[in-house]
């Protein structure tokens, strides 16, 4: 185990040089590991470990677009795909990769089958964290953990398939075997974690919560759609406002800023630019602070654990979301994004 010192501030790291692919084939080699659902997180999780060897299968709901997508995967019924319940009985670890809202619903029949011994396997720390909300309060005599990549299921799979590996937390909440610590970084090595950090499942989930409706998501749609309103009303044209709100941030500048870190794209943009935004960040910075406090103490309380569970458990939920969905699509924003996307040079027919 690394340890990283970030003045001051210690960070426990595992790396795949420390413990490589070999030793993770190693420790899962007895396992049956089911990934239980086929959404965000299990097709690239599931298909990383199948390429890396572990005993993986499926457990889905048939007839589903869940089960036709893992099927097409190349998961086959009756040998590596299973229905929820015959997965759930033949996993020695489970992992649980349903929506936060499923797996509220579907809690006393996994609970049925964690018998002692067993892992109980997260991608996220909501269940565990706002138990007196979901519900989800293990049995005593099984391990449980977590293993967050930072990032979508589908980044963690092209990345893996590019040689590369995408940033994972890790969290151990009970250790009933003495195996969870050897289970957890298995896991996270098998699904393709380029290195792995220590945190706790509350932590994981306060900090999930905040990023993705912060910078991640929630505040980055916010920012932009505030200077391309100004840019538009200011008689700046779609293109142009799109291009300078968008499309050199995401297609030219935070590339380069993941590469080589801030500062570093500050010394290499001219010293206009450098000198304006030297200027103007900390301003930001103050103005966005307090919505950010804001947020981090409704996540802290349980509030958005909360409205998501409400909102997320409602049988027309999906309708709500596809309206929503299209105010966005439908905005003038990104209806500009998709015409300069389909202008870019490797969507231009040969």
């Amino acid at each position: 185990m690394a340890v990283l010192d970030f003045a001051g501030t210690k960070e426990n790291v595992i790396t795949r040089d420390e413990f490589p692919l070999s030793k993770a084939q190693q420790v899962l080699k007895d396992e049956v590991v089911a990934v239980i659902g086929y959404g965000v997180q299990g097709p690239g999780q599931a298909l990383n470990q199948r390429d890396n060897g572990i005993n993986v299968i499926v457990g889905q709901r048939k007839n589903s677009k869940s089960w036709d997508k893992a099927v097409a995967d190349g998961f086959v019924e009756g040998k590596d795909l299973f229905e929820i319940e015959e997965a759930l009985q033949r996993g020695t670890i489970i992992c649980y990769l349903l929506s936060d809202a499923a797996q509220i619903e579907l809690w006393p029949l996994v609970k049925k089958y964690l018998t002692a011994g067993k892992a109980l396997y997260f991608s996220h720390g909501f269940g565990i964290t706002y138990n007196d909300q979901t519900g989800i309060v293990p049995p005593a005599d099984v391990d449980v953990f977590l293993v967050a990549p930072k990032g979508s299921g589908t980044s963690l799979r092209r990345m893996f398939l590019q040689g590369r590996g995408l940033n994972s937390s890790y969290a151990i909440y009970q250790d009933a075997t003495g195996k969870a610590f050897d289970r957890v970084i298995a896991l996270g090595i098998a699904i393709g974690s380029g290195y792995l950090f220590e945190t706790t499942f509350k932590k994981e989930v306060y900090s999930d919560l905040t990023g993705e409706r912060g910078t991640l998501m929630g505040a980055i749609q916010g920012i932009f759609a505030a200077q391309f309103e100004t840019l538009r009303k200011n008689g700046h044209s779609p293109s142009e406002a799109f291009n300078e709100t968008v499309e050199e941030l995401t297609q030219s500048l935070m590339p380069l800023v993941a590469e080589n870190g801030m500062d570093w794209m500050y010394a290499n943009c001219s010293t206009t630019a450098q000198r304006g935004a030297l200027d103007w960040w900390k301003k930001f910075r103050d103005a966005t602070l307090p919505v950010f406090d804001e947020l981090y103490k409704s996540v802290a309380a349980g509030k958005e654990a909360a409205k998501s569970i409400e909102s997320n458990s409602k049988s027309d939920y999906r309708v709500h979301l596809d309206e929503e969905l299209k105010e966005l699509r439908e905005s003038e924003m990104w209806q500009a994004g998709k015409s300069v996307r389909n202008l870019r040079p490797e969507n231009q027919a040969v």
